[in-house]
Formats: structure tokens, C-alpha cells, sequence
């Protein structure tokens, strides 16, 4: 924990995140930062309970002159990505993040930092501890598993929340008040296959992709960021036409919703010289294809033991023409709203070992429609090698209603506080509004947040003044809440 963070502006709200932070809260497992919710509740004598789903619900009552305002409910999930940077040691589900300040900006040491939703999350806290901050009634809702499934929300039933405005609290850039979103669903191949004797003479290799810059896998993906799993496919490919490389097992990704940024292949090659020049050969031409969006790319080899089994040939041939086939990155941009991905698809985890092959991915769109499209591009790609493709955890969009009062009370807002016009957009990622939207048809929603960039990945980091510009609108949004007609 840092000290020098917790003195940052404004105070209530760094020392919340530091107290967060503080707290281990992996996806699935939140029971420690759930208990640390519901204990923050009740010590400010606030009503407290958490839903059957693991979801933290307070409730405060209007400040003194806002009672006949709208019920406001401020929304953040509990959950963090966890990533780290390879040769870090951290235990995610024991250790508390290490945040440090680096010039304008707080960001941790060798570890996803938990501003995505952290910071969202100690800024409804500190609303909740005030007593000097003019607010209309609110209800927080905290939920959980956001990250991976976003099952908290889906599983929040319908009753449990009365507010008219919904305010989410986790978008990463303070210009923007997204009002829609991108769906998602996951696509999985699973296929067991026949192992084989390493070939006589053979020499094991262990073959790194490592140093790519990752990101987000909704809002990063039209960067053109390199994927460590197709990049790794493109050597193993090329090694196995010429040198007769076999694979003994691949490891590549760590999160369905982070680009994958390392991959580690362990093969047995005839050839190690020729394997190793032609390796160094094509790493050449790889970091030359990602110098501008991927400048630390390091492809390495070294010698091992050599394995004992290996791949049959011709799972190893499916599998390989499969990863090619599958579509990763962009899939088609928006025709409505310009420099918008409509739909895309992240080939996010590969794990080949004992027999046995599992493949993650997934999908988001704007469009039911083109989630489904490239979800079944996916899952053929896999299919058509034997793999049993499952599609799961699909949620929905979220439908702009540009129209509804909320935004334009937030919109007018912002331009009479700082002079310009907010930049008014919907996202590709996937937030919590379009699943609780379900359940609350007539709660009009927005999200917003300060400027956090790297999210998902090790390079995650939040702009100081930026929590501060994002703070000072909170509250007024707070005491604009309309009355009661």
C-alpha cells in the first residue's frame, strides 16, 4: 500500500481504493472483499444485505433538502482482472495491490491495478461515509464476478432496486458518457488426442512469445495489438512444415477478456540449428509487423529435455490450420457510429497438454445478430478438426436511448462545468447496464468514470487529475438529481 497515493486529491476517495486494494478480489472469489462491503455498510450504520447471488446492496437516505428526489442508484463491481507482468511474484488471492504514483499517474507494481472498477467503487464509498455531500436517496449496488461471466448482474433479481437513474461508474476515459454497449458470449473448444513417442534423435526446445502489450479485449482490440496465441501459431506452423517440429504442450493466455500477451511452446524438433536460425528469422519479420503496436515483442528459444510424448501429426495439423482459420481482432466496425468496432473476437486462451486440448475465446458485438456470426466462425474453425464446441455465458447489449433525461442532465453538465461538449458514445465492452437493463426495463442508465488506460492488463494505470475532474462531476450530477414530479 502507498502512502504517498493515499494523500492524492481528493483524500476520501484514494483512501477507499488503497483500502480496496488492500483486499484480494479475484473474480469468483470475493467472499473477502464481500465481507469487507458488508462490514464498511454496517460500521456507518447504513442498511446492509447481500442478494442470494453474492452482490452487496446499501442504501443511505437523501441528504437533508433531497428527499423528494429520484432514488439514484451508483453501480461498481467488486471484482478485479488480475494479470502480472511474467517474473513477477504475487499471489493475487493473498497479497493486496502495490499502487505507486509514476508523474501524472498511479500504477502498480508489476500487476494489474484495480482502478477498472476499483476506482468507480471507492467513489461510491466515499459518497456512502460523507455527511457533507447534498445527495438525492441511494442505493449501491456492488456486484460481483463482473469480470469474468458478469454473473452478478445477471443473476440480480428484478425488485431488489427502486431507483429511476442508474449511474455505472466504470468507464475509462473522464470526456465520455457511454450510454450503450456491446454484448458478449464465450466460445470454448475441447478435444482429447492421441499422444506419440517423441521421434528418435529428437531435441526438446521451449519456444517463448512474451512482451506483448496486451489491453482490454473489447475497448483495445481495434489497435491492431498482437495476440500471443496467433503469433505463436504462425511459428509453430511454419517450424512444423520444415523441421518437423511436434508439440508437446502450449500454454498461451491467462483471461477470456485480456489480449493474450504471452504464449510458451514446448516441442521436440530434428533440427535445432536449422529450427533456431529459422525461428530467429521469422521473429525478425514479426517484430517488424508489430514495431508500432507491440515494440517490446521478444520471441525466445532454449534447450530442454526432450519430451517423452508429442501430438500425433494429425491433431497437430488441425489444430494449427484451426487457430489460422479462427478469427481474432476486428470483425466488422460500425456502420452507424464511426471508429466504433461493432464486432470482434479475441482467441484469448490455448492450452495443449496430456491428451488433452482446450481453446477459449470470446465474442462481443453491438448486434445479437454479430455475436452469433462470430461466435459460430469461432466455434467451426474447432469444429471441424472434432473439437465439442460450447457457446456460454452470452449477456446483451445495451441499446443507446440518447433521448432519456439522464443524459441530457449529464451531457448539459458537462458543458456548463468545462466548456466543451462530453463525447456522447457507446462502447465495445461489455457493461453491467444491458444485463441489469433486463430485470429494470425502465431505469435509465449511464456510465461514466476518470481516465484509466491498460485496463486488463500490467500496464493498467489511472490519471490523477483525471479522478479528481471525474469526482467534482459526480457530485454535481448527484445534487442535479431531479425531484419527484
Amino acid at each position: 500500500m502507498s502512502k504517498a497515493v493515499r494523500e492524492l486529491e481528493p483524500l476520501s476517495v484514494w483512501n477507499f481504493f488503497e483500502d480496496l486494494n488492500a483486499v484480494p478480489r479475484p473474480s469468483k472469489k470475493e467472499d473477502q472483499v464481500r465481507k469487507f462491503m458488508v462490514e464498511f455498510g454496517q460500521s456507518r450504520g447504513l442498511p446492509t444485505r447481500v442478494d442470494d447471488i453474492g452482490n452487496v446492496i446499501i442504501t443511505k437516505p437523501a441528504s437533508s433538502g433531497m428527499e423528494s428526489r429520484h432514488t439514484v442508484v451508483l453501480q461498481g463491481h467488486l471484482d478485479m482482472v488480475h494479470q502480472k507482468n511474467e517474473g513477477t511474484d504475487f499471489n493475487f488471492n493473498t497479497q493486496g495491490i502495490k499502487s505507486y504514483i509514476d508523474g501524472e499517474w498511479v500504477r502498480a507494481d508489476g500487476t494489474t491495478l484495480g482502478a477498472d472498477n476499483g476506482m468507480g467503487v471507492a467513489a461510491i464509498m466515499a459518497v456512502l461515509d460523507a455527511d457533507d455531500i447534498a445527495h438525492p436517496p441511494i442505493e449501491a449496488l456492488f456486484t460481483i464476478d463482473e469480470e469474468t461471466g458478469m454473473t452478478g448482474a445477471q443473476n440480480l433479481k428484478a425488485g431488489e432496486l427502486t431507483g429511476k437513474y442508474l449511474l455505472n461508474l466504470d468507464t475509462e476515459d473522464d470526456r465520455e458518457l457511454t450510454i450503450g454497449c456491446a454484448g458478449g458470449i464465450d466460445t470454448t473448444a475441447e478435444m482429447s488426442y492421441i499422444q506419440k513417442e517423441s521421434s528418435e534423435g529428437s531435441v526438446g526446445v521451449k519456444l517463448t512469445v512474451s512482451g506483448l502489450v496486451g489491453g482490454h479485449s473489447g475497448m483495445d482490440i481495434h489497435l491492431g495489438r498482437g495476440n500471443a496465441n496467433k503469433i505463436m501459431n504462425v511459428l509453430v506452423r511454419d517450424v512444423r512444415l520444415h523441421y518437423g517440429a511436434a508439440i508437446h504442450s502450449i500454454r498461451g493466455g491467462s483471461l477470456r477478456n485480456a489480449i493474450p500477451r504471452e504464449s510458451t511452446a514446448i516441442l521436440a524438433v530434428r533440427d535445432f540449428n536449422g529450427f533456431s536460425e529459422h525461428i530467429r528469422e521469422l521473429a525478425m519479420h514479426l517484430k517488424e509487423i508489430y514495431r508500432k503496436t507491440d515494440p517490446n515483442l521478444t520471441i525466445d528459444l532454449s534447450e530442454v529435455e526432450v519430451p517423452k510424448n508429442v501430438m500425433n501429426k494429425t491433431s497437430q495439423r488441425d489444430l494449427i490450420a484451426a487457430i489460422s482459420a479462427a478469427p481474432n481482432g476486428v470483425f466488422r466496425m460500425s456502420a452507424e457510429i464511426e471508429g466504433l468496432t461493432e464486432t470482434s473476437s479475441n482467441l484469448a486462451k490455448v492450452n495443449v497438454a496430456n491428451g488433452k486440448l482446450t481453446v477459449k475465446s470470446l465474442q462481443r458485438s453491438a448486434l445479437e445478430f454479430g455475436k452469433m456470426e462470430v461466435a459460430h466462425a469461432v466455434g467451426d474453425a474447432f469444429a471441424l478438426m472434432g473439437a465439442h464446441v460450447t457457446h456460454s455465458g452470452s449477456y446483451p447489449g445495451w441499446a443507446p436511448k440518447p433521448d432519456s433525461s439522464i443524459v441530457k442532465l449529464m451531457d448539459d453538465l458537462y458543458t456548463n462545468m468545462y466548456g466543451e461538449q462530453a463525447d456522447v458514445n457507446a462502447c465495445h465492452a461489455g457493461l453491467e447496464c444491458g444485463i441489469l437493463g433486463a430485470n429494470y426495463p425502465e431505469m435509465e442508465m449511464i456510465s461514466f468514470g476518470p481516465t484509466i488506460t491498460g485496463a486488463h492488463s500490467p500496464d493498467e494505470s489511472v490519471k490523477i487529475a483525471s479522478v479528481q475532474k471525474f469526482w467534482k462531476f459526480f457530485l454535481a450530477t448527484l445534487e442535479q438529481i431531479p425531484e419527484k414530479k
